[in-house]
């Protein structure tokens, strides 16, 4: 059986269920799955946007919180309507780091944090530019 490529983040959260929420209500993530402990936290749980998903789980003892140590990575999604998507986000709560502008290389982008400090980009392609035209160098 062949697998097709992907890449999923399995991104850790203190407070995985309070997490879960605000993603959905926020970004439009739907819970998949969601494994709970005896202990009743969440060990893993697997979200989706569109056909895009996310892992999630308990971080253990060595975790060290966004919020602590500053950003650390962000997570970049392509949606379709990036200003309704920054409205929503913003009403669910989130804190907009960025409010939605026209890059450069060719997509509509707005930034925003998770309560936790994970960091989300969410963007849609506006146009077709060539990496040459804003100065990114190709790789042979």
């Amino acid at each position: 059986m062949e697998t097709e490529q992907t890449i999923t983040p399995y991104l850790l959260y203190k407070d995985c269920d309070a997490a879960l929420k605000f993603l959905s209500e926020a970004f439009g993530f739907e819970e998949v799955l969601r494994y709970t402990s005896e202990e009743g936290y969440v060990n893993h749980a697997e979200a989706q946007l569109g056909d895009a998903k996310i892992y999630m789980g308990d971080p253990g003892d060595h975790y060290r919180n966004p919020r602590d140590v500053g950003e650390t990575f962000g997570v970049y999604v392509l949606i379709d309507d990036v200003d309704a998507h920054c409205e929503r986000a913003r009403a669910a709560g989130a804190e907009i780091t960025e409010e939605p502008v026209d890059q450069e290389y060719g997509h509509r982008r707005y930034s925003a944090k998770d309560p936790e400090g994970v960091h989300w980009y969410f963007a849609a392609a506006i146009k077709d530019v060539a990496p040459e035209e804003w100065g990114a160098k190709v790789s042979a």
